[in-house]
This record gives C-alpha cells, structure tokens and sequence, in this order.
C-alpha cells in the first residue's frame, strides 16, 4: 500500500490559520438578487445533502452537524422534520444559525465537543476533516457522540478524482491554505478504520459541490465567495452578470461531474461509517 495523502508543509500556525477565514469566506444569503438566487439555487442543491444524511438516520435523537456553517443543511434536514443541533468554530457563525433557522447551536470545534455521549443519531462533519492538523483526534471524538447504532457522515474532497489529476494546482479541492490535508479515497478508509469505524455508504458526486467545483477551477474570479473574499470592485449589474455566468457555467458542468463520479472518480466522497460491531 503506497501513502499517498497530501499535505501542506509548513502547516500555518492555528492563529495564522484564522486569519484566512473570515466573514466573506463563509456564504451568507443578503437581500441583494444575486444572493436571492443563490440562496434558491442552494435549497435546491442540498436536498441532496439531505438525502444522505436522512439514509442515516436510525433513532429518534437529533442530528448534530459540525462546521455548520451558514446553517444551511441544518434547514434543509428541519424541512424534513428531522431534528438538528449545530456546532461551529465561529460564535458569529454559531449565532447567526440561533437566529436564522431557530436551531440549536453552539460555539465548538473538533475535538473539543460540549456534548454528552450517545445525544445524536448522526453526526455529520462535512469539509472538516481536512482542515485539522490532527483529523484522528477529531474521529475519535466524534466516535463518543452518536447513540448506540449510530452513524457519521463526514465528506471531504477526493484527491484521486479527475478534476485533481487534470487540473493539478488549480483543482480547488486544495484550497490552500485553509485545507491542511487532502485526502484519497483509500486514505479516509485507511483513517477509519485505525479509529474504529466500518464504512456503510460511499458516494462520489454532491449537487451541490462537484459541478460548482469545477466551475471554481475553471473560473476563479467568477465564484461569488471568491469575489467577496477578494473584495473585488463591480457593479450591479456586472455582478449579476458574473453569477449568472458562473451558475451556468456550474450546470454545463454537471454532466462532466457526473461521469466522473459514475466512475468512481468523483471530486467529493461523502462516507457513512459506524462505530466497529454497529454497522
């Protein structure tokens, strides 16, 4: 077996680390037309989300969703009337989910999680993994939260997809700095099981974040988050323009996206796992 997980060396200090995340980085829906076109355009993508995560579910005990950022997934699974709590890094981010969706949600990161063993019958950790420099210690925590017959889902980028080997450098799923590991199929398998867990499910394609992804790669400058980050200058209608682009760009890239997953080569893996003797 040949290690090929990659890895961001010098890794930046975790205070250096905070600096590349701020507000902008993070999607946040506004009254502008753009966003309210988004904001729909998002619904729609993260039901399929919401379907994994449903698949999951064996118990009545809420969902807990770490890195729960805009609180987006949390609405799609309340949509379904499955119960959810949230958790993220950010307090303001914590916050705006208390607000927004009227869920529980607290200010936390792995592997320090304020919850007691056995609250949840999923707990999900989407994008998470590989922006920690310890991912076993988070897996480990992890591992203690779901009720007895529990699950986890966690969903990370896939370094063995065909966006990866094309596009080399350029293949968003890097994200560099923010992402301090990259991860092949084999090496989140590999992960698991030296932390106790069984794989149930394994999927290689998201609605939301392969087709998007690519359009990324493609044409940076196009993706709304990334003009937000950069503060880049425009006017409304130009900026309408740029999303109007980049959506269509993202839908010509579905088919592609899909191929690629179909074969098993997708640019995301979304795993279920189970605690070893549960599955």
């Amino acid at each position: 077996m040949h290690c090929g997980l990659i890895r961001l060396d010098p890794a930046p200090a975790p205070a250096e680390l905070k600096e590349f995340y701020p507000d902008s980085y993070r999607w946040q829906a506004t009254p502008a037309a753009g966003d309210r076109l988004a904001a729909g355009c998002r619904r729609f993508v993260l039901r399929d989300h919401a379907r994994f995560v449903e698949g999951a579910v064996h118990g009545p005990e809420p969902v807990l969703d770490i890195g729960c950022g805009s609180g987006s997934l949390l609405q799609a699974l309340q949509s379904r009337d499955i119960p959810v709590c949230g958790g993220d890094p950010s307090c303001e981010n914590a916050k705006r989910v208390r607000r927004s969706h009227a869920v529980p949600a607290v200010c936390c990161g792995l592997p320090d999680v304020p919850f007691r063993p056995g609250s949840f019958s999923v707990v999900t950790a989407l994008y998470v993994l590989e922006r920690l420099p310890d991912p076993s210690a988070a897996l480990a925590a992890l591992r203690e939260l779901p009720a007895p017959g529990g699950r986890i889902v966690i969903q990370a980028p896939n370094a063995d997809s065909w966006q990866a080997l094309l596009l080399g450098e350029n293949w968003n799923g890097f994200d560099v700095p923010r992402r301090l590991l990259c991860f092949r199929l084999e090496d989140l398998e590999d992960l698991l099981d030296a932390c106790g867990y069984e794989i149930v499910r394994r999927k290689f394609f998201s609605l939301r974040d392969n087709p998007a992804g690519l359009a990324t790669s493609l044409c940076p400058r196009l993706d709304p988050v990334v003009r937000r980050v950069r503060k880049m200058e425009e006017s409304r209608f130009g900026s309408l323009l740029r999303d109007a682009l980049y959506f269509a760009l993202a839908a010509a890239a579905a088919p592609l996206t899909l191929l690629e997953a179909a074969a098993g080569a997708g640019s995301t893996v979304m795993i279920e796992a189970a605690r070893r003797g549960e599955a």
